[in-house]
């Protein structure tokens, strides 16, 4: 049974339990936000870094992921586009930066990297938005060990490759790729000395038990993955699950506050879904554990709260800007 004093000012640990981890997510709401912000006091301060997320090339994915808009098998009326040149995509990471973006993510809908001249370029755009200053963040699918090593050499700061779920319900929303090639994908990412970024998306019909599953499966990861999105789903016409209800903003509290207590250090990341969200709420999830947003008007294809709101409110909350970033332990291989 999970009794907080004996894990709140412990060592961060990498053998939790399902059911553990479930009475964590069923506490009474008031005790659990009390002792997530007690963990994100002794490990973290109250900086939120600001991520831009730009989609560099959209549509077309291989892939089945039924709430996805991006997918071939998807009836949205998203407009897909070919990828961006280089020279465009590190205007826009300039003019993020410029906003006050310190992270910028670029996201390729892809089933895995395609080599050749698309590889080559996006190799040229982390190095520019390197030399920006600028934190670079890759999301394109699946990816050998020689490309890891190529974008690690290339000063590629993080690789996003999401679980998406727990692995009891993952068939229920993707066919296309196991989810032992998603493990696979952020071993090889983990070993070429870069860092991870994972997380998933809750409201896709899973229970408790799932979401319990999935924290217990990023939890167990040694290290635990230097940033993990707390995605809700939006729900888009023309996907599988465009009926899908939004979920109740509770439960994305919940979420937060869970994965703050079983990944202390994380980079707990507000992600999808924060536009649904009111400024109550996004205070309540910055109060017990999240610690970055996804900054600017949209996210891939998705819209997002503005620039100027998102500004507002952490001046108005009296949270500042995070610079701070820790990389991960180069030497580190992943467990």
């Amino acid at each position: 049974m999970f009794n907080s004093s004996n894990h709140i000012y412990s060592e961060i640990r990498f053998d939790w339990h399902k059911q553990e981890i479930l009475e964590i997510l069923n506490l009474p709401l008031i005790d659990l936000m009390w002792e997530a912000q007690i963990v994100h006091r002794k490990f973290n301060k109250y900086k939120v870094q600001l991520a831009s997320l730009y989609s560099v090339k959209t549509g077309g994915c291989e892939e089945d992921c039924s709430y996805c808009s991006q997918s071939i098998y998807s009836a949205s009326q998203i407009k897909s586009h070919p990828q961006f040149e280089v020279e465009a995509v590190l205007k826009r990471a300039k003019a993020a930066k410029e906003e006050g973006a310190d992270r910028f993510c670029m996201g390729w809908a892809w089933r895995e990297i395609r080599e050749g001249k698309p590889f080559n370029s996006m190799l040229e755009m982390v190095k520019g938005v390197r030399e920006l200053g600028m934190e670079a963040c890759v999301t394109a699918g699946m990816l050998t060990d020689d490309q890891a090593l190529k974008l690690a050499n290339a000063g590629l700061t993080a690789y996003n490759h999401n679980l998406d779920t727990s692995p009891e319900y993952y068939e229920n929303i993707i066919t296309t790729r196991t989810y032992q090639d998603r493990l696979d994908t952020i071993k090889r990412v983990r070993n070429a000395g870069i860092n991870v970024c994972c997380g998933g998306i809750i409201g896709l019909g899973e229970n408790q038990g799932d979401r319990a599953s999935f924290l217990e499966v990023l939890s167990n990861m040694n290290p635990h993955p230097e940033s993990v999105p707390i995605n809700s789903l939006v729900a888009i016409e023309g996907t599988g699950l465009e009926d899908n209800k939004q979920i109740d903003s509770l439960e994305m509290i919940r979420m937060i506050a869970a994965a703050r207590i079983l990944m202390p250090k994380s980079k707990i990341r507000l992600s999808a879904g924060r536009e649904s969200l009111t400024k109550e709420a996004q205070i309540l999830c910055l109060q017990c554990g999240a610690n970055s947003i996804f900054y600017g008007d949209e996210l891939l294809t998705t819209s997002n709260p503005s620039f100027q709101d998102d500004r507002k409110l952490l001046k108005d909350i009296g949270v500042i800007f995070n610079k701070d970033f820790e990389y991960c332990d180069k030497t580190v291989t992943y467990l």
